[in-house]
C-alpha cells in the first residue's frame, strides 16, 4: 500500500507548535518534509514543559512532533529549495520571512505557499506580540470560561496551536490542489473553534451573553476518582435525571438548556452529589452509557496507554526515541497513515530534492467540481464539510423531519418566532454555503433516493455512531455498489471497533478523557472541559484527510474509506502528557493560567469590575521590558527572571496591575514587545480590529434571520456564498431539477414524511 501524498515535497519553516504539527500531519499521510532549521536548531528540539527537568538531547515532544522529517540548518532559506517543493509552509510574519531571504509574493508563482502567523499577513497587527495564552484572550475563549467568583481561566496544554496546524495542513493540500496562496491568522483559526460563534448567539437570540461559567453537570467527584459529563440535547437531561434518581429535575422547562441549567447550578449540584459520592467512576460510566448519556472517567498521563479500548484499538505505539505516543488519528483502507520514526539530526539533508517541473496552473477554488453528500450532524462533522464547501465543493447536507441536525435544537429556544429551530447560532456558524434536503434513510424510497445522490458524489462524510449506517443497510460496501470510486468519510465518537465502539460521546467527552480536561481548571479545583473545541479540530483533520484521499483518487483512480475517530485525534493534541510521563515519570497537572511553557504568565485584574488582562513574560527580553513598563520598580533591580522567581515577580505584577486602567495597560506592553490582551467576552471578538479588517465576518441574509456575520475560513479572501440552509429548503431543486421528481412525487414523499421541511413532533 502507497501514502496518499508520497511524492509531494514539503518545506516547513518555522519553530512554532502549530508548523511542526502540520509537517506531522503531511508527513503522516506519505509527504516528504523537510524543515528549514536555524543553526542553533528548532526551539521545540529544547522544549520541557514546567515541572520536568531539562535533559540532554532533543526533547521527547519534538521527537512526537518531528519523526520522519529531514532537516536543513541554515540561516536563511535557499532559493532551490524553495523551487524544488510542491508546498511551502511559512510560519513566520513578512519581517521574519524577510529576514530568512524570503519573498512570499515572488515564491507563490512558482510553488504552492500557506503562511502561519498570530494575526495574519494584513491588517493592524501583523507584528503585535502574541502566545497562545493570549490569544486565548483575545479570541473570547478565556473570558467565557471558570467560576464568577474567580478569576477566568485559560485552557491548559497547547489547543490552540494544534488547530493552527491542523487548519494549515488542510490549507495546504488546498493550495497544492491549485490555490492560494494561503495568508492564515491563528486568531481566526482559534476565534472559530474556541468559542461557539457566541456573536452569533448574541445576535440570533437576542440575549446578552456576558460572564464565565461551566457546564452544568461537567466534571464531578465520584467516589474514586472524577467523572465527565457532557449532555447537548433535552433528552440526555432527561435520561440523566432518571439515572441520578432525581426525576423532578427533568419536569423543569428552564433546566433543558445549559443556560437555564447555570442559572440553578448550586440546586444542581446538591441534589445529584449523593449519587456522585456513593458511585465509583467505573460504576458511573458503564450506567451512563445504557441510558446512551456521554459520560467518561477524566484522564491523564497516567491513565490513559492503560485503558482497554486504547490497548485493544492499539491508540498508542511504542515511538522509536523511546516513548509511547498517539499514532496518527486515522485509518485509510487503502492507505494507511506512515508509522511514528525517529526524529532528524540538526541538518542531516544537503540537497533533498532536484528541480521540478513547473506548476500548472489552476482558475477558480480548489474543490470546484467536487461533490459531497454532508449526513453529518452537531459541530464536528459539519465543520468538516463546511470548509470542503468555502473552498468550492458542492455540499448537499442530509437530515430528515425524522431527526433533523441536533445541533438545530441545542441552541436554545425562541418563543417569539415560529422556526425556532431554524435561530441556532452553532448551526449557522458551520453551516453556511451548503444545500439541504432531507430523506428518511429508514425507508425503501429515502435509501434509494440516497443511493442515486451517492453515485453521483465524491465523497460521503458522516458522524453517526458505528452502528447506523449499518442498520439503514449503508454499510462501505453498499456505497460501493452505488459509486465504486466513493471516498468515505466516517467520524465515530471512539472508533468502529474496540469495547467503546456504541458509546456516545460528544467533543467535551473526549476533551475529559483524552486529558485536555486534566490539564485545564484551576489547581485547587475540578478538571475542566475546553468546552467543545476538539469539535472543530477534528472536523478540520477530517477535511484534510477528504483531501488526502481525493489526492489519492486523482492518482490511482481508486476511492476508500477513511476513519477519524475524534477521540485519536484529541490524544495527538494532548500528546504531551502521556510522552513526559513515560520519559520522565511525571505527571502533567493543571496549573491554572500560568501554564508549562513560560516562568510568568497569569490573567490579572485591573481596575474596574470584572476587568482582566492576559500576560505572558517569555524570556529575559520580556522582563527587562516590563520592569521598563513598571518603571523599574525597587523590588525588580537585581531579581532573575526564572522558575523559581516566577512567583514573586508574578505577585508583584498583580498588584500593579489591580490599579491600572485594562486597555491603557495591555497598549503598554504590547508596545514594549510583551504578548498581552485584555479578557474579552465571546461576543466583544466582532469588535476585534484585526478581524475586521481582513474580513473574517461576512454578512450575508438569511431568509428568517435578516443579515448575519458568518465566519469565513481563518485564510483571508471571500469564502462565504450563502446563509447557512432552512430544514430541507432545497427538496425542490436537488430531487426535482437533478433527480428528475415531479411534483406529484415531492407532494407524495413530503406526505409520507420521507422528506419534509418540518421537524415531526414540532
Amino acid at each position: 500500500m502507497t501514502s496518499p501524498l508520497s511524492g509531494i515535497r514539503v518545506l516547513e519553516i518555522g519553530d512554532r507548535i502549530a508548523t511542526a504539527y502540520c509537517g506531522k500531519l503531511l508527513r503522516d499521510a506519505g509527504a516528504d518534509v523537510v524543515m528549514v532549521e536555524p543553526p542553533a536548531g528548532h526551539r521545540l528540539r529544547r522544549y520541557r514543559p514546567a515541572g520536568v527537568p531539562p535533559s540532554a538531547g532533543d526533547s521527547p515532544f519534538f521527537s512526537f512532533l518531528s519523526g520522519g522529517k529531514r532537516s536543513i540548518s541554515s540561516p536563511t532559506v535557499p532559493p532551490e529549495l524553495v523551487d524544488s517543493a510542491d508546498i511551502v509552509i511559512l510560519g513566520s510574519t513578512p519581517a521574519e520571512a524577510a529576514d530568512l531571504g524570503l519573498d512570499v509574493d515572488e515564491i507563490a508563482c512558482r510553488t504552492s505557499v500557506i503562511t502561519v502567523s498570530n494575526f495574519g499577513w494584513s491588517g493592524p497587527w501583523i507584528d503585535v506580540p502574541a502566545t497562545e495564552f493570549t490569544l486565548q484572550a483575545w479570541c473570547g475563549s478565556t473570558g467565557s470560561r471558570g467560576e464568577p467568583e474567580r478569576p477566568p481561566i485559560a485552557v491548559g496544554g497547547d489547543l490552540g496551536e494544534f488547530i493552527a496546524g491542523s487548519y494549515a495542513a488542510f490549507f495546504a493540500l488546498a493550495a497544492h490542489r491549485g490555490g492560494g496562496p494561503f495568508d492564515m491568522s491563528v486568531l481566526e483559526a482559534m476565534t472559530t473553534s474556541m468559542q461557539v460563534f457566541s456573536w452569533l448567539r448574541k445576535e440570533l437570540m437576542l440575549l446578552e451573553v456576558l460572564g464565565r461559567s461551566t457546564e452544568v453537570p461537567s466534571v464531578e467527584r465520584a467516589k474514586d476518582g472524577y467523572v465527565g459529563i457532557s449532555m447537548a440535547t433535552g433528552q440526555q437531561w432527561q435520561d440523566f435525571c432518571a439515572m441520578v434518581e432525581c426525576p423532578d429535575l427533568a419536569d423543569v422547562p428552564e433546566l433543558r438548556f445549559q443556560v437555564g441549567r447555570w442559572e440553578q447550578r448550586d440546586l444542581i449540584r446538591a441534589r445529584t452529589a449523593d449519587f456522585f459520592a456513593t458511585h465509583t467512576v467505573a460504576e458511573i460510566v458503564e450506567l451512563a452509557a445504557l441510558f446512551r448519556i456521554p459520560m467518561t472517567a477524566i484522564g491523564n498521563g497516567e491513565t490513559l496507554s492503560s485503558m482497554d479500548h486504547f490497548i485493544e484499538r492499539e491508540s498508542f505505539l511504542s515511538h522509536p526515541s523511546g516513548f509511547r505516543a498517539p499514532r496518527a488519528p486515522w485509518r485509510m483502507s487503502a492507505t494507511p497513515p506512515l508509522p511514528p520514526a525517529l526524529p532528524p539530526a540538526l541538518g542531516d539533508t544537503d540537497s533533498p530534492w532536484t528541480p521540478r517541473e513547473s506548476r500548472a496552473e489552476r482558475t477558480g477554488l480548489p474543490l470546484d467540481g467536487v461533490r459531497i453528500v454532508d449526513l453529518t450532524a452537531f459541530w464536528a462533522g459539519p465543520t468538516a464539510t463546511h470548509l470542503l464547501g468555502m473552498l468550492g465543493a458542492d455540499v448537499v447536507k442530509i437530515e430528515s423531519v425524522q431527526r433533523p441536525d441536533g445541533m438545530r435544537f441545542a441552541g436554545g429556544f425562541r418563543e417569539d418566532v415560529e422556526r425556532w429551530w431554524e435561530y441556532s447560532w452553532v448551526f449557522h456558524g458551520v453551516n453556511s454555503g451548503k444545500r439541504s434536503i432531507t430523506l428518511d434513510l429508514g425507508s425503501e424510497e429515502g435509501r434509494a433516493l440516497f443511493g442515486r445522490m451517492v453515485a453521483e458524489a465524491d465523497v460521503v462524510v458522516e458522524n453517526f455512531t458505528p452502528r447506523v449506517m449499518e442498520n439503514f443497510g449503508l454499510s462501505y460496501d453498499e456505497l460501493r455498489g452505488f459509486n465504486e470510486q466513493i471516498i468515505e468519510v466516517r467520524m465515530p465518537g471512539f472508533g468502529l471497533d474496540g469495547p467503546w465502539r456504541d458509546r456516545v460521546g460528544f467533543a467535551m467527552t473526549m476533551e475529559q478523557l483524552a486529558g485536555l480536561a486534566w490539564l485545564t481548571g484551576y489547581p485547587d479545583g475540578l478538571p475542566t472541559a475546553p468546552r467543545g473545541a476538539c469539535d472543530p479540530l477534528a472536523g478540520v483533520h477530517a477535511a484534510f484527510l477528504t483531501l488526502a484521499a481525493l489526492e489519492h483518487r486523482r492518482r490511482t483512480g481508486q476511492g476508500q474509506l477513511v476513519e477519524l475517530p475524534m477521540i485519536d485525534v484529541v490524544l495527538n493534541a494532548s500528546a504531551l502528557q502521556v510522552i513526559e510521563r513515560d520519559v520522565a515519570g511525571v505527571l502533567l497537572t493543571r496549573r491554572g493560567n500560568r501554564g508549562h511553557e513560560f516562568a510568568v504568565q497569569n490573567v490579572y485584574a485591573c481596575a474596574g469590575d470584572d476587568q482582566w488582562i492576559a500576560v505572558s513574560v517569555r524570556d529575559n527580553d520580556d522582563w527587562h521590558a516590563l520592569k521598563a513598563v513598571l518603571r523599574q520598580p525597587v523590588w525588580a533591580h537585581d531579581l532573575i527572571y526564572a522558575e523559581d522567581t516566577a512567583d514573586l515577580i508574578d505577585g508583584h505584577l498583580a498588584d500593579w496591575c489591580k490599579d491600572q486602567p485594562r486597555d491603557e495597560t495591555v497598549s503598554a506592553f504590547l508596545a514594549a514587545g510583551i504578548p498581552a490582551a485584555p479578557v474579552v467576552q465571546p461576543p466583544d471578538v466582532i469588535d476585534n480590529a484585526a478581524l475586521q479588517a481582513r474580513g473574517f465576518f461576512q454578512t450575508l441574509d438569511h431568509p428568517l434571520c435578516g443579515p448575519l456575520p458568518y465566519p469565513r475560513p481563518p485564510v483571508t479572501g471571500h469564502f462565504v456564498n450563502s446563509a447557512a440552509p432552512l430544514l430541507g429548503q432545497d427538496n425542490a431543486q436537488i430531487l426535482g431539477s437533478s433527480l428528475g421528481l415531479t411534483a406529484q412525487d415531492l407532494a407524495r414523499l413530503e406526505d409520507d414524511k420521507v422528506i419534509g421541511s418540518w421537524p415531526l413532533g414540532l
